[in-house]
């Protein structure tokens, strides 16, 4: 059985990462979305909330589960039992940072192969800054990620004051 690891911070999940997934699924008998701990980042949404949103999104796809990871990659992968690094690529600017990751993960975890995807090419433009953006000005984020998602940045986003105190 091979089993796939699609790590990433996901804060969101966007439209894009999901068609990563569904085309890892097809590929691979296990796809483990592993939704990284990373607080350097100051993610908008906890780890909690962002491991419920990619279980919806990806709860029509049987064989992809979800969990949340702290540990360094390479040890999480061996705990998993897993074979692969799944990494997306949506442009030529994501391949230096992502070929040194895949080097180090190599390094660090001789036993497993990196393996990159692109998106599809209408999905190629989406990232979750620009999700985040789009979200925080009131701007309409429903082409672009779940029906779950986009409630939920609403949600968050109403929650927070505005710079001016409205």
């Amino acid at each position: 059985m091979t089993k796939v690891i699609y790590p990433g911070t996901f804060d969101p999940i966007t439209n894009g990462h999901t068609d990563l997934i569904e085309r890892a699924g097809r590929l691979f008998d296990e796809v483990v979305v592993a939704i990284a701990y990373n607080p350097k980042k100051s993610p908008l949404l906890n780890l909690d909330e962002r491991c419920q949103l990619v279980a919806t999104a990806t709860a029509h796809l049987p064989n992809v589960t979800v969990t949340g990871f702290s540990n360094l990659l390479a040890d999480f992968v061996r705990e998993q039992g897993a074979t692969v690094i799944m990494r997306g690529l949506r442009a030529v600017s994501d391949f230096e940072f992502e070929f040194q990751l895949a080097d180090m993960n190599r390094r660090l975890a001789p036993e497993v192969e990196s393996m990159f995807l692109t998106p599809a090419n209408h999905l190629s433009y989406i990232s979750s800054t620009l999700i985040r953006e789009i979200a925080s000005l009131g701007g309409d984020v429903s082409e672009f990620v779940d029906p779950a998602v986009q409630q939920a940045l609403r949600k968050k986003f109403a929650d927070r004051p505005s710079e001016d105190g409205r």
